[in-house]
């Protein structure tokens, strides 16, 4: 998010009066002739000043302070979580998200006993710069693609229309009700109101992440509101940053011209913070083609590109959460299959590690904030209408476009889904980071917005967190299903899919099985040869997929009918495991190490694997590529004559 002039021009001038002030006390001290602590003291006396005998312990809290706390934090933050997932039969009452808020509560208030003031709170530059980019990353790295592309049509509607709808009837509601005297005497433009409209707009992905991954509602539902909760940013950042600039002109100097720029900032920021996140995908891509020596900085790559790609999106003033998105779906794609399986490995539970710790800083930090009595300015009327808005407006808005996209969608969403993507419209950290940021010298009611955004965000994260799970339960809510597809399901699945693109085909309409099919065909052909290594592609064959997996299957049956017939009792014998474990580890390791992680299972996957070794992998590993060109030419045989009838 763009960090508005004013501030930045006061950090500016705050770094350079330091550095004045710095270069005028050098100046001092050489005139003087005193010398600087750290020439005095030597390297390890970080500004202690002159000593007269050599000091065995020194206290240095200043030298390490600022570090100190952010790692006690993040401790404290973690314990909170520890104690939290302890008591599980409070986690199924009442969400994490809700309970983090609570312990944030207690230690502000026992920071404000000790202090007297709060000392720490949640900053835009934390949130926004250091905890929200591993979030958003996380989020676009494990997404599942196909599902997110197949409903973008209808994220796309959410995400731009609803939330326009949102921020202009939240802001004229309120403004409206304001020349209605249904408020005290307060001093907002309706400029203003429509700058707090846009920012109480933005369905927050965190709290969206943290609720419903809780309450395991099914996949379609789930990416909708989370593929909106992520996309409405560029939405909110355009809106955000129009209605701030119409505040700083004033309403006089506001013409159509002004409206059009706004109106095509929008397209500016969305599209180009997607671009740049696409670009830095690309760049990872081609940089993972060529580790094939040095694997281990591979994980290192995502990590450090796909910070880099919000950062140039913020510096170019673009959708910053948008390329961070983009930037991780490509990574899935072709940078996954680039890397070494313990890369992947990597990736995963330390990506997971950074977004989770963040998710949980987050949280605590707002109810930390919550406990300062200077941001808590009362006014019964604004604040229990825009909590009243801000609810009934979501319903309206869900249900109007779910009515007109029904009338398109093959498979409509049911009442029963409009009425959780309604009460599923969380706000958080953003819409916190984002009220904040204003000016308070051009908007003198802001401690008044940002004490009502607080109360909005609690009263969304946990009244409508603690009630979701009952709620989903009530109503009878389709659940998200947890067993795997078989074999025989996922050939289904494919067999289907070509039926739907030769049944397009023939009756001439282009659907979107056929573009699929097109583009998946322009990317094997193209976009895979260079993003992609050879043997990365290779693992992407489908026929060697499949006939990977029946040689699997044939492996465990001739196994387990071995061992009921008592045929393969010799194997048992420990001389033998351990001679073949020995031969394992010595010839396969580097060729298959998820075999080798799996020797601690026991005999029977020590069978399994000197069976499939002995008997079955290298007797068709001869035939594979003859039996993969004949299994393609059959499905191509086949499509062909799915279209010709």
């Amino acid at each position: 998010l763009i960090i508005p002039v004013s501030e930045a021009a006061t950090l500016i001038d705050l770094g350079l009066s330091l550095a004045s002030e710095e270069a005028e006390t050098r100046n001092s001290q050489r005139d003087t002739g005193t010398a600087s602590s750290s020439n005095t003291t030597g390297e390890g006396g970080h500004g202690v000043g002159p000593i007269t005998t050599l000091p065995i312990v020194t206290w240095k809290w200043h030298h390490i302070s600022t570090q100190y706390l952010v790692a006690l934090w993040i401790l404290v933050a973690w314990l909170c979580k520890l104690i939290i997932e302890s008591n599980h039969h409070v986690t199924n009452v009442i969400p994490e998200s809700a309970l983090l808020i609570c312990f944030g509560f207690v230690l502000g208030g026992m920071i404000w006993g000790a202090d007297k003031v709060q000392t720490f709170t949640l900053t835009p530059t934390v949130f926004f710069y250091f905890l929200l980019p591993q979030v958003i990353l996380d989020a676009g790295y494990h997404m599942p693609n196909k599902l997110f592309f197949t409903n973008l049509g209808a994220i796309l509607v959410y995400a731009v229309i609803g939330t326009c709808w949102n921020a202009a009837s939240l802001g004229l509601s309120l403004w409206g009700c304001h020349m209605g005297g249904l408020m005290a005497d307060l001093d907002i433009s309706l400029l203003q109101y429509l700058l707090f409209g846009s920012l109480m707009a933005a369905v927050d992905p965190v709290a969206v992440i943290a609720v419903f991954e809780q309450v395991h509602v099914n996949d379609v539902l789930f990416i909708i509101v989370f593929g909106e909760s992520l996309l409405n940013d560029g939405v909110t950042v355009v809106l955000f940053n129009v209605f701030d600039g119409f505040v700083s002109l004033g309403g006089s100097q506001i013409d159509a011209a002004e409206i059009v720029k706004g109106i095509v900032s929008f397209f500016v920021v969305a599209f180009g913070g997607s671009l740049v996140g696409i670009a830095f995908g690309i760049l990872i891509s081609l940089l993972t083609r060529f580790t094939k020596n040095i694997q281990i900085i591979e994980p290192g790559f995502i990590f450090v590109m796909g910070y880099l790609s919000y950062l140039t999106a913020e510096m170019l003033s673009l959708s910053a959460i948008l390329s961070t998105v983009f930037c991780g779906v490509l990574c899935q794609k072709y940078v996954r299959a680039n890397m070494h399986e313990h890369s992947v490995q990597t990736v995963k539970y330390a990506m997971k590690v950074f977004a989770n710790g963040s998710e949980t800083i987050i949280f605590v930090f707002l109810g930390i904030s919550a406990i300062d009595k200077i941001i808590w300015v009362w006014n019964t009327g604004f604040i229990l209408l825009t909590v009243f808005f801000v609810f009934v407006y979501r319903f309206i808005g869900v249900f109007f476009l779910t009515w007109i996209l029904n009338r398109y969608r093959l498979v409509p969403l049911e009442f029963i889904d409009q009425v959780i993507m309604s009460y599923g419209g969380l706000r958080g950290a953003v819409a916190y980071g984002l009220a904040v940021m204003l000016d308070e010298n051009k908007i003198k009611e802001k401690n008044l917005m940002v004490c009502t955004t607080l109360i909005v965000v609690y009263c969304t994260v946990i009244w409508q967190g603690i009630t979701m799970k009952p709620l989903v339960t009530w109503l009878k809510v389709k659940r998200a299903e947890v067993n795997e597809l078989t074999l025989l399901e996922k050939m289904t699945n494919k067999m289907f899919n070509h039926t739907l693109v030769a049944i397009e085909d023939i009756s001439g309409q282009i659907g979107h099985n056929y573009l699929r099919s097109k583009w998946k065909s322009f990317e094997e052909k193209w976009i895979s040869w260079i993003l992609m290594k050879p043997s990365a592609r290779k693992k992407q064959d489908e026929v060697f997929n499949v006939f990977h997996q029946l040689n699997l299957k044939d492996a465990m049956e001739y196994v387990a009918e071995g061992e009921r017939r008592g045929s393969l009792e010799f194997i048992r014998k420990e001389s033998v495991a351990i001679d073949f474990r020995k031969k394992f580890e010595s010839e396969y390791s580097e060729d298959m190490p998820d075999m080798r992680a799996n020797m601690s299972n026991g005999h029977r996957a020590v069978n399994a694997h000197h069976l499939l070794d002995q008997h079955l992998y290298k007797s068709r590993k001869q035939v594979m590529s003859t039996f993969s060109h004949y299994m393609k030419g059959l499905l191509k045989q086949l499509i062909a004559g799915l279209s010709f009838s």
